[in-house]
């Protein structure tokens, strides 16, 4: 995985096939979840199965793509009853949905702002 998002990530909540390449995602990230995918954010599609997951990322002046298949277990997916959607989540939540923790209910240290020791 390429670092830290830097702009907002999306889950592409539903099933989305596999087999769609950049053009196809980026479609699917422009006309179905209304966000330009030409930018900072990063874009996340999994299949039926939830063993698969694909991320798209636009990078100064080209799109990258990772895919990750499972050979065991599956992705903690949101269950959403619509079939297209954007759930916006946090990088950390990514990080943890990529590695197979339950990102919806996990409970991490909340960030503070620095303040003066006395």
């Amino acid at each position: 995985m390429w670092g830290a998002p830097q702009g907002k990530v999306y889950l592409a909540t539903g099933q989305h096939d596999m087999r769609m390449s950049i053009n196809g995602l980026a479609l699917v990230a422009a006309e179905v979840l209304g966000v330009d995918p030409i930018g900072e954010h990063w874009f996340v599609f999994c299949n039926r199965r939830r063993d698969k997951i694909k991320i798209l990322h636009w990078d100064t002046n080209g799109f990258w793509l990772q895919y990750r298949r499972l050979e065991q277990g599956r992705f903690q997916w949101p269950k959403d009853g619509a079939d297209h959607g954007a759930l916006e989540v946090t990088g950390r939540q990514l990080r943890w949905l990529i590695d197979g923790l339950n990102w919806q209910q996990a409970v991490a240290h909340q960030p503070m702002a620095p303040r003066a020791m006395l």
